[in-house]
C-alpha cells in the first residue's frame, strides 16, 4: 500500500513537471512532532538530496507548518507536501474563471496558517536590500490580506452555485447522469464518446477540472438525457479543495444516477473504488443510484481477470469506453436505466 501510494506521488510530481531523482520510505509506530523524520531518516535524504543535487522534497503524507519550517531549516531544501502538490497542479490546470476560483480559495485556505513559515524562507533567501523578513507588523498585514480576499471569493464561489441552480431548475425535466471516478479512469473519454462534447482526455492526472454538461441521444436519437463530466478523485484529496469545488460537484450531487467510472486494469482498483465513495459521503446529501462501469477492458488480457470482476461487481458495466462497441454497450444500459427511472418515477 505504501509503495503505490509513492508510486501515485510520483505521476503527481510528474504531471506537476517535477523529476522524481529518489525515493526514501519510513516505517515507525509514532512521528516525530517537530521534524516528521527520525534523524536517522534525516541524515539519509539528507545524503539523497546532495547525491542527486536536488532542490525540492515532496512528502505523501500532509505537513503541519512547524514540521515543513524545520524540515526547511535542517535540510536546506524547498519542502512540500501532498496536499501543497495537488493544488499546484489545479492550480496548472484550471482554465475556466470557476476553476480559478475555486483553485486559488484552496490554496489560501491552505497558505493561511504557513504564512509565518513563507515569511521566514523569505527572509533567508540572502543579504542585500529588499531580503530581510518583514516582521510581525507585515505578517498581521498579510493575514488580514489573505482573510479579506477568502471571503471574496466564497462570496463569488455562492453566486456561481445560486448560477448553477438556476440553469439546473431548467433541466429538471431531463435525466441526469454524473460521471465519477478516480482521476485518470477514463471518465472523459467516455463522456467523449457519449456526447462527441470534444472535452480534453489526457493520460494524466486531473485532465478535468470543470463539469461539463451534454445531451445525450438515446435509443436512436428519440430520448435524450443530460451527462456531466466532472473532476477526478484521488487519494488524500485535500478537504480544501472538494469544499471549494462544492459548486462545481452540485452536478453530483443533483444526479439522478452516478456512474462511478473505474480503470478496471488498475492493480489497485478496488482501493480506488473505496476512495471515491468516501468522497462521495462527504460531498452527496441523498442517496443516489450507481452505475458502476468497469473501463478499459481492451486492457485485461486475462479472461479470469474478467469473470472475477463480474463475480464481485454483479450488474456493473465492463466495456473499452475508448471503443465504438464499447460505448454502443453503454448507452445501451444507459437507455434500460431511464426506462427503469421512468417507471419509478411514473408509477
Amino acid at each position: 500500500m505504501v509503495e503505490d501510494s509513492l508510486k501515485e506521488l510520483t505521476l503527481l510530481a510528474d504531471t506537476a513537471g517535477a523529476q522524481v531523482v529518489a525515493q526514501a520510505m519510513q516505517r515507525r509506530a509514532a512521528l516525530d512532532p517537530a521534524m516528521f523524520l527520525s534523524r536517522g531518516k534525516r541524515e539519509q535524504v539528507r545524503d539523497l538530496l546532495a547525491m542527486h543535487e536536488a532542490g525540492l522534497l515532496i512528502f505523501d503524507e500532509d505537513l503541519s507548518p512547524a514540521q515543513a519550517r524545520n524540515l526547511e531549516k535542517d535540510l536546506q531544501v524547498r519542502v512540500i507536501d501532498r496536499t501543497e502538490l495537488i493544488l499546484d497542479i489545479f492550480a496548472r490546470r484550471a482554465r475556466t474563471r470557476e476553476a480559478m476560483l475555486q483553485v486559488e480559495l484552496a490554496q489560501l485556505e491552505y497558505t493561511l496558517p504557513r504564512l509565518t513559515r513563507m515569511w521566514e524562507h523569505f527572509g533567508r533567501l540572502g543579504g542585500g536590500i529588499g531580503t530581510r523578513g518583514p516582521g510581525e507588523t507585515q505578517l498581521e498585514v498579510d493575514r488580514r490580506r489573505v482573510r479579506k480576499r477568502i471571503r471574496m471569493l466564497k462570496d463569488k464561489l455562492e453566486g456561481v452555485e445560486r448560477e448553477r441552480e438556476a440553469q439546473r431548475k431548467g433541466r429538471t425535466r431531463f435525466f441526469r447522469a454524473a460521471l465519477v471516478g478516480y482521476t485518470n479512469a477514463g471518465k472523459s473519454t467516455i463522456f467523449n464518446g457519449l456526447t462527441r462534447a470534444g472535452v480534453l482526455a489526457e493520460d494524466k492526472l486531473f485532465a478535468t477540472l470543470d463539469t461539463t454538461t451534454r445531451a445525450v441521444g438515446l435509443s436512436g436519437g428519440e430520448q435524450r438525457i443530460l451527462v456531466s463530466d466532472t473532476v477526478g478523485f484521488i487519494r488524500k484529496l485535500p478537504h480544501h479543495l472538494v469544499a471549494s469545488f462544492h459548486a462545481t460537484l452540485l452536478e453530483v450531487r443533483e444526479a439522478d444516477l452516478i456512474l462511478h467510472v473505474v480503470d478496471a486494469s488498475h492493480p489497485c482498483h478496488e482501493d480506488q473504488m473505496r476512495t471515491v465513495e468516501q468522497v462521495l459521503g462527504e460531498i452527496l446529501t441523498r442517496e443516489a443510484p450507481r452505475l458502476i462501469i468497469l473501463n478499459k477492458a481492451d486492457l485485461l488480457i486475462d479472461e479470469a481477470a474478467v469473470h472475477g470482476l463480474r463475480v464481485r461487481h454483479p450488474g456493473a458495466e465492463i466495456i473499452a469506453g475508448c471503443t465504438i462497441a464499447g460505448i454502443a454497450q453503454l448507452r445501451e444500459r444507459l437507455a434500460g436505466e431511464l426506462a427503469e427511472h421512468s417507471g419509478r418515477v411514473g408509477g
